[in-house]
């Protein structure tokens, strides 16, 4: 008998113990948020897993004339959330430090909503989770499937350039080269233009959507440009 009340009173204890330990492994309150699948969570910040939304400055076309999908599906991210309490369970963390979780608000798992709503992709690197959501919003063309665009992990990986090259003086020490003129003709080439969110970018010749950019000011230089207060058009 006593033995018995031992093990029902162990029991108890670790029935208690668990939800505590469950708890502290879950990332609860109002989101922020930050792009179309990055928020910030109970002061952390969280990169939704399994889905992959256009980059913020990411442009998409609609029979060749661009649309600012990438604001878009930030837009979107905040209309599903409206000020709700979100419930994140991390999966993972990721190169940025961010916790990469699962997040639910109302019981709704927000990757999958946000997947089937046609303004995030699945992100099939980390697993299969949200194809059959991608699917279907596909073949409805919902959200960015009814215009052309990069696939976002493709998008980064267009963005990122070379560092500027290096060179070597007549006594052999290595300095910094002069910066790079972009003009042609006696015109400068750097596009400056400001985007609906108020930041100052520009765009260098070769880079994706150069061409479809429509510039508001032009620099001969990178130096120009940023000491204008324009920055290049880089994602995260």
């Amino acid at each position: 008998m006593f033995r018995s009340a031992k093990i029902h009173a162990l029991a108890a204890v670790v029935a208690l113990g668990a939800p505590a330990t469950a708890k502290a492994n879950v990332i609860e309150g109002t989101a922020e948020v930050i792009d179309g699948d990055s928020l910030r969570v109970g002061g952390s910040e969280v990169r939704l897993f399994g889905v992959d939304a256009p980059e913020f400055t990411q442009t998409c076309y609609s029979d060749g004339a661009p649309v600012a999908c990438g604001i878009m599906a930030k837009e979107a991210l905040e209309g599903m959330i409206g000020g709700g309490r979100l419930v994140c369970t991390p999966q993972d963390t990721d190169a940025f430090g961010r916790v990469v979780a699962r997040c639910r608000t109302s019981g709704v798992d927000v990757g999958d909503a946000l997947v089937a709503s046609g303004w995030a992709t699945a992100f099939r690197r980390y697993g299969d989770d949200y194809i059959a959501a991608e699917a279907r919003a596909r073949a409805s063309r919902a959200g960015i499937w009814r215009w052309d665009f990069q696939r976002p992990e493709d998008f980064r990986a267009s963005q990122q350039s070379a560092p500027e090259p290096r060179r070597t003086t007549r006594t052999g020490t290595l300095a910094i080269a002069a910066p790079r003129r972009y003009e042609s003709g006696g015109m400068c080439r750097i596009k400056g233009n400001h985007s609906r969110r108020g930041d100052w970018i520009y765009h260098l010749p070769g880079m994706p959507y150069y061409d479809a950019t429509r510039a508001e000011v032009y620099f001969c230089t990178e130096a120009q440009a940023q000491a204008a207060g324009y920055r290049r058009a880089i994602v995260r």
